[in-house]
């Protein structure tokens, strides 16, 4: 029997996901079958629930629809429940949709495996506050970072965020303009959606420190930000193509049971990119 997943996001045609879980599946010895699916704010909910009805036996969810995915299952794992946002659904032989998050334990692994970067005790600063950051700021925190700033034009989400993860860490809120009097931290994390317009985050370049990681979520090789650090003398870059690989491999466990050795994936990254 071979087992159908799906990438649901709008837009999808870019996504990697196919090429990634296909290679996991020839690793591991499982046959699968991995698709891209887009959708829209109104029709995303009827299109997780017909992927179901027709046999498949989960999805993985990206951009825009995270945080929108928790509301269509009925139960949740415990990081999705607290991040409520959603990148993984395992649909179950009983019908039922279980939601789990797997971005922040995939971007963990691939800074602390691959980047050889700790957390405990570094000052982090995420851009962006959107279903992405949600499932981040747990698995952080529990890594016990000194300080973790949120920031973000829409000044009061950053805050809500700030707010729900309070009793986990040291997490504070605040808008760019406000970076200037903030000092300069260790890891810089963008995950706003700017790329995809070709702008970058309006950050300082005071913001770094000296041996500072200005890491991108997004997985191209280029990014209008990772661009933009490289022009004002930032050399410590990293786009997010580990993380994808990592969150993936989460993904792959909790559908079929095994977590690839994702080692195997890296030196095929050519190949993987040029999949689309």
């Amino acid at each position: 029997m071979i087992n159908r997943y799906t990438v649901i996001g709008r837009p999808v045609a870019h996504s990697l996901s196919p090429a990634i879980h296909h290679m996991f599946g020839e690793h591991t010895q499982r046959r699968i079958e991995y698709t891209r699916t887009e959708a829209d704010p109104d029709t995303f909910i009827d299109t997780v629930k017909h992927w179901r009805e027709v046999g498949g036996k989960g999805c993985n969810i990206t951009s825009p629809f995270k945080e929108q995915a928790a509301a269509v299952c009925d139960r949740l794992h415990r990081r999705a429940e607290l991040a409520q946002a959603v990148n993984t659904l395992h649909m179950h032989p009983d019908g039922s949709i279980v939601g789990y998050n797997t971005d922040g334990i995939g971007l963990l692994a691939d800074l602390k495996r691959n980047k050889h970067c700790s957390i405990e005790g570094a000052r982090i600063l995420v851009l962006g506050a959107g279903g992405a950051v949600r499932g981040i700021l747990e698995p952080f925190l529990e890594q016990r970072p000194s300080e973790l700033v949120i920031t973000n034009r829409t000044v009061d989400k950053a805050k809500k965020l700030a707010d729900d993860f309070s009793l986990l860490g040291n997490v504070s809120a605040g808008n760019y303009d406000e970076l200037s009097d903030k000092g300069a931290f260790d890891l810089i994390i963008n995950a706003t959606s700017m790329g995809f317009g070709g702008d970058s985050p309006p950050v300082p370049v005071s913001a770094f420190a000296p041996s500072a990681l200005a890491y991108d979520m997004m997985y191209q090789s280029e990014t209008p930000f990772l661009n933009w650090c490289h022009n004002n003398g930032i050399a410590n870059t990293s786009n997010g193509f580990g993380m994808l690989v990592e969150q993936a491999a989460e993904a792959f466990l909790v559908w079929e049971g095994v977590r690839p050795k994702t080692r195997m994936l890296y030196p095929r990254t050519s190949e993987i990119i040029n999949s689309v």
